[in-house]
């Protein structure tokens, strides 16, 4: 996949597009890193870049079982999941994570397309405090809008911690992923390119 969607045919083609290309850019922070380095925490924060693949990936699923409306779990045990999907715990691994993540994409392309009209309500779960208490419903559309964001979001912090493990940024690190030929104005990513 370039750095472009490619041109989309219609609204729900769109919206998947731009999400997987999001979870593509999230995905191309990971490359080349071993499963130690996808666990730095390089910066005053204590993001990851396999702690937020994680956490994109459950995040993304959570929202697919709103949309199918499955019980919520309960609050402690939800708030429990939603703090260790931040952290890739020793006993993971990075191509784990990237595997379940493709799980996950898989899971919403399948939903999506069981769904007619993007325009179909998603009731929104009373009782979260991030959830708003004044609205009653989202729609599809809204949601896959909200995973679009939310994955971007990501992506530009992992972008952030990526430079910071060994110096890796964006087009490098695509240029490398999809083997780009070296060019004047472009050197693709190896571990011998960075910085000491």
């Amino acid at each position: 996949m370039a750095g472009n969607v490619r041109p989309v045919a219609d609204e729900r083609d769109g919206l998947l597009s731009f999400l997987e290309q999001q979870r593509y850019v999230l995905r191309l922070a990971a490359h080349g890193l071993t499963d130690e380095q996808a666990r730095l925490a390089p910066t005053k924060s204590t993001l990851s870049v396999g702690g937020l693949i994680k956490h994109v990936a459950a995040t993304e699923d959570s929202w697919l079982d709103t949309i199918l409306q499955v019980p919520q779990k309960p609050f402690a045990e939800a708030i429990a999941e939603y703090q260790d999907a931040h952290t890739l715990r020793p006993d993971e691994t990075l191509a784990g994570v990237l595997a379940r993540y493709d799980e996950v994409a898989a899971r919403t392309a399948e939903v999506v397309a069981g769904i007619d009209d993007l325009g179909r309500a998603v009731p929104v779960p009373k009782g979260v405090p991030w959830f708003p208490d004044d609205v009653e419903a989202w729609s599809v559309r809204w949601v896959l809008l909200h995973l679009i964001q939310e994955t971007a979001r990501h992506a530009g912090h992992a972008d952030i911690i990526r430079e910071h493990i060994d110096g890796g940024t964006a087009m490098p690190l695509m240029a490398a992923a999809e083997g780009w030929p070296e060019s004047p104005w472009i050197k693709p990513w190896t571990p011998q390119s960075q910085p000491a």
